[in-house]
């Protein structure tokens, strides 16, 4: 059996992309999931997304990572808008379903504009924050994020008590100006450390722009800049939640199977 698939990536966050409207791709072969994922083994990535059909929606997103789980994903999403593009599925705005429910996207300027889901609060976790935007992340603030531990002490974070039996993706966050951030991410799923985390700048985004009462937060993570802009709510809750940055494809083939 052959499959045909395309490679996007946004940020450096990247994904085998494959248009499965006709169905014939068995989600539950978990083991196939991960070993197209595979760097060594397979096409490599750090998650697949398949295109499916979704009645009252333009299309589904069905977002894998790197293991197997699934999840949420910020930079899966904004790819698989630019892939229903390309595809002719979507043209400027699209209306789609992923896991955590309806999500709002346009293309302008380059770049992906995906609305998130609303989130209702930043909870205190001593002095760092827990915060789910469609899923979840730890954020700690640290002095010299570009020379941080972050897969040692991302994993130790990941698998603590608080977050079993799920666990926790991990964010560390440095401060660069008024309206600017460093975000490095460690990702459940992918056990590692990414090149960038849609819904981890997400929620940095969402702690910092509370602390400096803005609603634009400029992120910069070792794959690119993005950009989250939102409206913070009365009671402690964000709406109006849009991630921006660019999806990019970057090759396409036909692997065996």
């Amino acid at each position: 059996m052959e499959i045909s698939f395309y490679k996007y990536q946004g940020t450096g966050n990247d994904f085998v992309m494959i248009d499965d409207r006709a169905g014939h791709f068995d989600e539950q072969n978990l083991e196939l999931v991960s070993r197209l994922c595979d760097r060594k083994f397979g096409i490599g990535a750090d998650g697949l997304i398949l295109i499916r059909n979704k009645e009252g929606y333009d299309f589904e997103m069905i977002y894998f990572n790197a293991d197997g789980s699934q999840s949420m994903c910020g930079n899966g999403a904004r790819c698989a808008v630019a892939f229903s593009s390309f595809l002719g599925i979507v043209k400027e705005e699209t209306h789609f379903l992923a896991i955590d429910g309806p999500h709002q996207a346009r293309i302008a300027n380059g770049n992906v504009e995906l609305g998130m889901g609303n989130v209702t609060s930043i909870e205190n976790k001593t002095e760092d924050f827990f915060v789910n935007t469609g899923s979840p992340h730890h954020v700690r603030f640290v002095e010299d994020v570009e020379n941080y531990p972050v897969v040692d002490t991302g994993a130790s974070i990941r698998y603590h008590d608080d977050y079993l039996p799920n666990g926790t993706n991990v964010n560390f966050i440095s401060v660069l100006g008024d309206d600017h951030i460093y975000v490095r991410t460690y990702e459940r799923g992918v056990e590692d450390e990414t090149l960038s985390c849609g819904t981890g700048v997400t929620a940095c985004a969402l702690v910092f722009g509370s602390q400096q009462n803005i609603n634009h937060v400029n992120i910069k993570a070792l794959g690119g800049n993005l950009a989250v802009k939102f409206t913070a709510e009365k009671n402690g809750g964000f709406k109006d939640i849009v991630l921006i940055g660019p999806a990019e494809q970057v090759f396409k083939g036909v692997m065996s199977i």
